[in-house]
This record gives structure tokens, sequence and C-alpha cells, in this order.
């Protein structure tokens, strides 16, 4: 009997585990498959640690807890560092990520994909600026970065035990896993799902977590926002040449002509922060050769009931 592993990250989510549990088993006893559940509780602050520990007791799921909050996509490649499955579905432990569908993604698997991704579609009530940034976010990332992405793509996927293993011979630092699930290549397919109400809990992505996540995603698949800093430069420095001629005319041909100090604190001002825009890209990129250098593990794990895991090793 083939093997199935479920990787669910979860922070803050006491309310979620028991259900979630209770769910992924339901599934599964109807399906020809053995499998096995591994929570990775990401830093949590409330309950979660306990509530996990309690579950293990009464079902045969296993649990990673890290150290801190080393973010989702770290957690989520905890995760897939342990399991053993023929293949690995992960999702989201607030049940926005619909495990009924996991039925219909070992299908696809069963046909011959090796990674199965979903895509999710966005709801009438879903709030406007959320949709924007969403879109937004995907447009830029496919404009600026040698990967194309689908709009709606989330980390609920599923993916072959080869996949798993080039994913874990990949030493990145700064992950974004959703890019380099489309960049590793293999044979993928995609479903399109509604995602369901959260269970319980609130929303752990803020505005700034969104934002920095564009960030790390645009950043970590293409280095064009740097060349795009080079022609910007180059197209404001010719147009201020252009600029200043007619102030050299007016000067000449008019002697009472006063050159404003209003244009010149605006001129300096605008391509003061020009300069450190382009400085701050080639930052992020610095930035992110020097965290990479340092070679630092993506974790730390505190505990965990997972007997093969060798706490040396990560």
């Amino acid at each position: 009997m083939q093997k199935v592993s479920i990787i669910i990250p979860v922070h803050n989510e006491e309310g979620n585990i028991f259900p979630m549990i209770q769910t992924l088993i339901r599934i599964f006893d109807s399906l020809p498959y053995s499998h096995e559940i591994i929570f990775v509780n990401d830093g949590s602050t409330d309950n979660t640690a306990e509530v996990l520990k309690s579950a293990s007791l009464e079902y045969n799921i296993f649990y990673i807890e890290l150290s801190r909050n080393f973010g989702h996509q770290n957690a989520l490649k905890a995760g897939l560092d342990h399991v053993n499955g023929e293949c690995t579905i992960s999702l989201d432990g607030d049940f926005q990520h619909p495990p009924s569908l996991i039925p219909k993604l070992l299908q696809k698997w069963e046909e011959g994909y090796e990674i199965v991704y979903t895509k999710r579609r966005d709801f009438k009530d879903t709030p406007r600026f959320k949709r924007f940034t969403s879109r937004l976010f995907y447009k830029i990332i496919n404009k600026l970065s040698d990967i194309k992405i689908e709009e709606g793509s989330a980390d609920f996927r599923l993916m072959d035990s080869k996949v798993i293993q080039a994913m874990k011979e990949m030493p990145e630092n700064d992950l974004f896993i959703r890019g380099l699930v489309k960049w590793i290549g293999f044979k993928q397919y995609g479903i399109e799902y509604n995602p369901d109400q959260r269970f319980s809990g609130k929303s752990k992505y803020t505005i700034t977590r969104m934002i920095k996540f564009a960030v790390q995603g645009i950043s970590a698949f293409s280095i064009r926002p740097l060349y795009a800093a080079i022609f910007i430069g180059l197209f404001f420095s010719v147009l201020s040449l252009f600029a200043f001629i007619p102030y050299v005319i007016i000067s000449l041909m008019n002697e009472t002509a006063v050159s404003g100090w209003a244009s010149i604190i605006t001129t300096i001002v605008f391509f003061g922060g020009l300069n450190l825009t382009t400085l701050g890209v080639i930052g992020i990129y610095v930035g992110k050769v020097f965290m990479q250098s340092k070679s630092r593990p993506n974790y730390f794990v505190r505990e965990t009931n997972i007997i093969k895991y060798d706490t040396a090793k990560f």
C-alpha cells in the first residue's frame, strides 16, 4: 500500500488541530493509501504545542515544534525534510485549503503527474484590496522573473517523492517554495478550488507580511529589478539634462531671471529618492548573498516525536 505524507504548518491554530486530524482520518478511511500526518508548530504563542502533544497520544500523528517562529516557508521546509511517503501533500491548518480536494490530488498523481498544485478562486465577497494586491503580485513576479506562476497559486499541493528529494538537495536560504515548485520542473497539473472559511482563529498574514513575501518572491527568481534600476537611473539622468537646457537659455536671455530655490530643492529631493530606491534594490540582493553566505539552517527544532529525527543535522 502506497504511503501519503501530509504536512500542516501551524501558528496559533489550537482550535483547528483536532478538527483537522479527524477530517483527514475520515478522508483516508475511504482511500486505498496509508498515511502519516506531520504538524509543524512554527513558534506558536497559544496552546498549539500542548494540543499537538495531546493529539499525538490519542491519534497516530507526528509533530515538529520549531524553536521559534521561522515563518511559513521554513516551517513547510521542516516538514518536507522529514516525510517518507511516496508522495507528500502540504496544506494550511485553518481549513481554507479544503481537505476534501485530497482525493482529486491523488487521482492526478496516479495519472502520472509528479506535482499537482492548486489555484485559488476568489469569492465575490473577498475584499477588493486583497484581490487587487494578489493580482498585482502575480503580474509583477511574472513580468520580472524567469518563472511563470498562475494567479491564485497556493502552498496547497501534492509532490512526488522524487520532487521532495530534489527540494531537499537545494540549499536555499530565503525560501519561496511556490516559485521553487515551478522552477524545478517535472510533470505538473493545476487544479482550481474554492477556499473554505477559516474554521477557527484569525489570519496571520498582515499587509506587512504580504509585502515582504512579495519582495522575497520577486528577488528570489530574478535580477531584472537590478537592470530596471540602471535604466531608470539613465532615463532620469538624460531627462534632467534636457530639463536643464531651458534654464540656461532663459538665464542668457533674461538677466533678471531668478533660478528658483523651489525647483532646485525639488530636483535634489527627487533624485535623492531615486538614488535611495536604486540602492535599496541593490541592497536587497547584496543582503541575500550575505545571508546565503552564512549557511545558517532554515530552522531549529525544539521538540518532536519523530524518532528518526537527528537534531544535530538541522
